[in-house]
C-alpha cells in the first residue's frame, strides 16, 4: 500500500547492537498498517562519543527522521540541543525520546512511566517501603521519580558521581519533600535496612558485565529490580533470585517505554500486550 503513513526512526546510544527497540517499533507498525524503518546509531560502532550529538541530530533532520530514541550516555547531554521539553522531561532533567517535526526537536521521557507501569504490573506499588537506588543518571532520574510516585517512604541514592546524586536528590526533595530522599556514600548500610534495591546503572549490561554491589548484601526480604534488559537475567537478578529475593527484570519497562514512544512518534496508540508478546518472542529467538 503506497499511501500508508511512513516513519523513519533511530536510536542514539553507546553499545546498542543488542537493542530490541528497532524490532519492537517495526513489528507494531506492521501490525497497524504503517511503514516504519528503525535504525541504530551506535556511537561505539561509529567511533564517536557524546560530542557528536549536535552533528547526529542535524543529520537526522536532514535525512527526514520522524524521531529518535536516546539512551546511555546521552539522555541528559541531549537536552541543550532541543527546542522544547515535555513537562515530564523537564521535571526529570532527562530525555529518551525526541520527536522531530516542523523543524523543531521536542524531548520527552517515557522511562518514568515505563518503570512505573512495570512495577504496577508485577509488584503493585512501593507503598511505605525504603528503597536503595544505584545510579543517578538519566534513567536513574526517571526511576527515582517513579519510585517515590509509587509510594516509597524513603529513597537512598548512590552514584559514583556524588555531585550528580546530590543534584538529583535536590530535584526530588523539591517535588516530594526533603525527608523522603538522601544521598549515601556507601550502599551497604542502607541496603541492610531497606525493603528494596533498584539498579539503574549500566552494570549488568552485556557491555558492562558484573554486579553493581556485593551479592552478600542481598537477603530474602529484599525486592530487587533491574532496568537492564540485555541480558534479561543480569548477574544482580540471578544473585538475588538465588538468595530468595523477589525480582523484577527490565523487560516490562523496555516494552512500556517503547509503547509510549511509539505513540509520540506515530500518533497511534500501541498495543502493549502485542508488543510484550513480541518482546518475549525476540528474547527466545523466535518469530512472533
Amino acid at each position: 500500500m503506497s499511501g500508508e503513513p511512513s516513519f523513519l526512526l533511530g536510536l542514539i546510544g553507546s553499545g546498542i547492537q543488542a537493542s530490541l527497540t528497532p524490532a519492537l517499533h517495526e513489528h507494531e507498525a506492521d501490525a497497524q498498517g504503517l511503514r516504519c524503518l528503525y535504525r541504530l546509531i551506535d556511537l561505539d560502532r561509529l567511533g564517536l562519543d557524546g560530542d557528536a550529538l549536535p552533528e547526529l541530530l542535524a543529520a537526522a533532520e536532514r535525512m527526514g527522521f520522524t524521531g529518535l530514541n536516546i539512551t546511555y550516555p546521552c539522555k541528559q547531554t541531549v537536552i541543550p540541543l532541543l527546542h522544547a521539553l515535555s513537562d515530564e522531561a523537564r521535571a526529570l532533567g532527562a530525555v529518551n525520546t525526541v520527536v522531530l517535526r516542523d523543524g523543531r526537536r521536542v524531548g520527552h521521557n517515557t522511562d518514568c512511566s515505563g518503570f512505573a507501569d512495570n512495577v504496577r504490573r508485577h509488584f503493585g506499588d512501593f507503598a511505605g517501603t525504603r528503597v536503595v537506588q544505584l545510579g543517578a543518571g538519566g534513567a536513574g532520574a526517571a526511576v527515582a521519580h517513579a519510585t517515590l510516585t509509587l509510594g516509597a517512604r524513603h529513597l537512598a541514592l548512590f552514584d559514583i558521581d556524588t555531585a550528580r546524586a546530590e543534584r538529583l536528590a535536590a530535584d526530588l526533595a523539591a517535588r516530594f519533600g526533603a525527608g523522603r530522599v538522601a544521598v549515601i556514600a556507601d550502599p551497604a548500610a542502607a541496603v541492610a535496612e531497606a525493603d528494596g534495591l533498584v539498579n539503574t546503572t549500566p552494570v549488568g549490561m552485556t557491555k558492562f558485565p558484573g554486579l553493581p554491589l556485593d551479592a552478600a548484601l542481598l537477603r530474602p526480604a529484599l525486592f530487587v529490580a533491574d532496568i537492564v534488559y540485555v541480558p534479561i537475567e543480569t548477574a544482580l537478578l540471578a544473585a538475588a533470585r538465588a538468595r530468595g529475593c523477589r525480582t523484577l527484570d527490565g523487560g516490562g519497562m523496555a516494552v512500556a517505554q517503547a509503547a509510549e514512544a511509539f505513540r509520540l512518534f506515530t500518533g497511534r496508540a500501541a498495543n502493549l500486550d502485542r508488543m510484550a508478546r513480541h518482546f518475549g518472542a525476540l528474547r527466545e529467538g523466535r518469530s512472533a
